[in-house]
């Protein structure tokens, strides 16, 4: 029988392998032999899913992939979630996303999205041309840690320093980390319109995450 990591690195494989139907027996077997939900889910399908930013990153994999990737991901989330021990201890973080008002390209957003559910954390998506308005009002409401802004256009940029804005003129602004991501977006223009960090990419959004909630790697 195969051990317990040998089954962890067989559905990381699963993952990279976009093999959505392997993923999800390979999850079964996990549940049938009682391993724990967590362990399967961060040793196998999330690792998976790093591994798959890896190849991104390095341009082996492209979107079309990346998306097969967290289809089979999600495939072993599904059988796996429900086994979830209630009285797990760890905490979860909250991470508010959205594209902001204006745009509607969300591929990048979804991809951030995806990552970081795949990392433990816990992600209200609030979908695309959102205005600051909404972004503030639901950071307040789900007592979020993180708020996350997406743009893939130059003209809607600004709508990000107005969310920062924004929480400032509420007095909330230091009860959450904003970051800031997209195709013409720049850690200099992220110092300049005061977030709290800048990502480039999917992989680099969970580092920085981690980082902004103080989560070890």
């Amino acid at each position: 029988m195969t051990n317990e990591k040998d089954l962890y690195g067989k559905l990381s494989d699963a993952v990279v392998e976009m093999d959505s139907k392997e993923a999800k027996r390979l999850s079964i077997q996990a549940v049938e032999r009682r391993l724990d939900a967590c362990d399967a889910i961060e040793n196998g399908l999330a690792v998976g899913m790093e591994r798959a930013g890896v190849l991104f990153e390095q341009e082996e994999y492209f979107i079309p992939e990346l998306l097969m990737c967290s289809d089979a991901m999600y495939a072993g989330l599904d059988i796996l979630r429900p086994h979830i021990k209630a009285d797990s201890n760890a905490e979860k973080y909250k991470v508010v996303i959205g594209v902001v008002q204006g745009d509607t390209h969300d591929i990048g957003k979804n991809l951030v999205k995806i990552m970081l559910e795949s990392s433990g954390f816990d992600v209200v998506d609030l979908g695309r041309d959102v205005p600051p308005s909404r972004f503030v009002d639901e950071a307040i409401a789900q007592k979020a840690d993180i708020v996350g802004l997406s743009t893939l256009m130059t003209t809607t940029m600004a709508v990000m320093k107005d969310v920062v804005e924004l929480l400032e003129e509420k007095g909330v602004r230091k009860e959450f980390k904003v970051i800031v991501g997209g195709g013409p977006i720049s850690q200099s223009f992220a110092d300049k319109i005061g977030a709290d960090g800048y990502s480039k990419n999917a992989t680099d959004a969970v580092r920085l995450a981690r980082d902004l909630v103080g989560v070890k790697a």
